[in-house]
């Protein structure tokens, strides 16, 4: 079965969305997501410069080969938009392989795992008691888990707080870099507060997650760890940033408190070191972001050798292609940990029909044969892009340029 034609499709209904469609002489089509938040027209322009036309000809059925081709035929290795147009390619070829045997994505990796993939929903609020009132919304919704994010006082916008009246939080607000403040110490004397009156009202029956956006250094992140030791919270996210991995092992000697990192994440050596010391608990490397399904089967495999279990990134910076494809590893996954889920806008997901569902707390890919996501090209040609940067962060005492 040899690729005929591949076409890269940029659109915006709500947020930048970056596709791959590749079609193949058999009639068979595949998609694949190549989104990556800011980029999104350098990954576009890579994909169609330097991918494509290297695909047609190829076998669609050897999604190995046509991995270690791109990957090593590069020269420069890695890269996000390199790893994204990877991941794009790959999960379309997947899609393809899929179709051509005629049964969902998941049973082609090998079968379900599990009856359904937990997912974690985003509460948050302006302060505590706005923040209490949405985690128990989300209860009441039938979420099991549940991520809880609060303005801090003292502190003007902080990370995970949409604008007053925002149907769906997007931190990718402006066309150029807006710019926050931060306090580390105001964050540090609130998050147990916050975490205090959740569990109060809230109940110990809920996982509770915690995004610290890698705000703090490691001894910082120490600190949160054990303050919030007794609110048995699931994870706490990118408690620091993680170029220099050791930098963990200080957090791991002062605090029980799990600890997921990886969504920014491109290639299995990102986290090599991480998982081998069993410095963290949860993998967040993502199928668009992470080389597509076959490398994060990689990535899975050695976090699994480890104890550690995945917690793929699924914010609404990716596309129902992605969050598609990612449902039918996690089906399939043997050390599944939760799946992220942000609802899309009703024009994305006009744009991405998909075949997953949500009930009580679990999502279901569905058994569409593939991935289960289309793109209504016609459709998506009435949302071109639009340029959107995320925030920028400055310390409050003195401006310095800090960690968004």
């Amino acid at each position: 079965m040899k690729i005929t034609n591949a076409r890269v499709i940029v659109c915006s209904p709500g947020r930048n969305f970056v596709t791959l469609k590749i079609e193949t002489d058999e009639g068979l089509t595949g998609i694949g997501d190549a989104t990556l938040n800011g980029r999104e027209l350098a990954v576009a322009a890579y994909l169609t410069e330097h991918v494509v036309p290297c695909l047609i000809g190829r076998d669609a059925h050897q999604i190995e080969d046509i991995w270690q081709y791109l990957y090593k035929g590069a020269y420069w290795r890695r890269g996000p938009v390199t790893m994204s147009a990877i991941a794009a390619v790959d999960t379309a070829l997947w899609d393809i392989k899929a179709k051509a045997a005629n049964m969902p994505l998941y049973q082609l990796l090998g079968g379900k795992s599990r009856t359904g993939v937990m997912v974690y929903g985003h509460a948050n609020g302006s302060d505590i008691e706005h923040t209490v009132d949405e985690v128990l919304r989300y209860a009441d919704m039938g979420y099991k888990a549940i991520r809880a994010q609060s303005g801090v006082p003292g502190l003007d916008k902080v990370y995970g707080i949409g604008q007053a009246g925002a149907k769906v939080y997007d931190p990718a607000d402006a066309s150029l870099p807006g710019e926050h403040d931060w306090s580390t110490e105001k964050y540090l004397q609130f998050a147990p507060k916050l975490f205090e009156r959740v569990r109060e009202k809230l109940g110990f029956e809920h996982h509770l997650l915690h995004d610290v956006h890698h705000r703090l250094t490691p001894i910082e992140a120490a600190r949160l760890g054990k303050s919030l030791e007794p609110y048995n919270l699931f994870w706490i996210e990118d408690p620091t940033p993680a170029e220099n991995q050791d930098a963990f092992k200080l957090i791991r000697q002062h605090t029980t408190t799990p600890i997921a990192v990886g969504e920014i994440f491109n290639s299995i050596w990102d986290c090599k070191d991480l998982i081998q010391n069993q410095l963290i608990d949860y993998i967040r490397a993502t199928v668009v972001h992470a080389g597509g399904i076959t490398h994060l089967r990689r990535i899975a495999d050695l976090a699994s050798m480890h104890q550690v279990r995945t917690g793929c990134h699924g914010a609404t910076d990716l596309s129902p292609v992605c969050m598609g494809a990612a449902l039918h590893f996690d089906m399939w996954v043997p050390n599944f940990g939760i799946q992220e889920y942000m609802k899309h806008t009703e024009e994305t997901d006009a744009v991405f029909p998909h075949a997953y569902t949500f009930e009580q707390g679990m999502l279901h890919p569905g058994d569409a044969i593939g991935h289960g996501v289309d793109i209504d090209e016609k459709l998506a040609a009435k949302y071109p892009y639009e340029r959107k940067y995320l925030p920028v962060n400055r310390l409050q005492h003195d401006g310095t340029l800090w960690n968004w």
